[in-house]
């Protein structure tokens, strides 16, 4: 990426992020920090990245969350050549992704 992403100002909201005790908060601060569209796109990435760890189909995934065939790709692509931040978060939420609270 050829964009610096650790900036003052991305530390500033990881910090902000960080500071948020329940998923109340969590809803409270990013809906005011995101617009609707934002937040259901970060989140349908997640149920892909979910989904691709199911190992289930590219067809299966766009069929139960609307995501386009580039942006499954995109998220496939994160895991298995990313920074391993969706296996990390998976492992701590759920213990690998297969049973995610909704």
């Amino acid at each position: 990426m050829s964009k610096k992403i650790r900036t003052e100002a991305v530390d500033y909201l990881f910090s902000a992020i960080l500071s948020l005790q329940d998923k109340e908060e969590c809803y409270t601060f990013f809906e005011d920090i995101c617009t609707i569209n934002e937040l259901l796109s970060l989140s349908q990435r997640f149920e892909v990245a979910k989904m691709l760890r199911e190992r289930r189909t590219y067809l299966e995934i766009a069929e139960k969350t609307g995501a386009s065939t580039a942006t499954i790709s995109r998220v496939n692509r994160s895991l298995n050549y990313g920074n391993d931040g969706y296996d990390m978060v998976f492992e701590r939420i759920d213990g690998g992704g297969t049973g995610a609270e909704q």
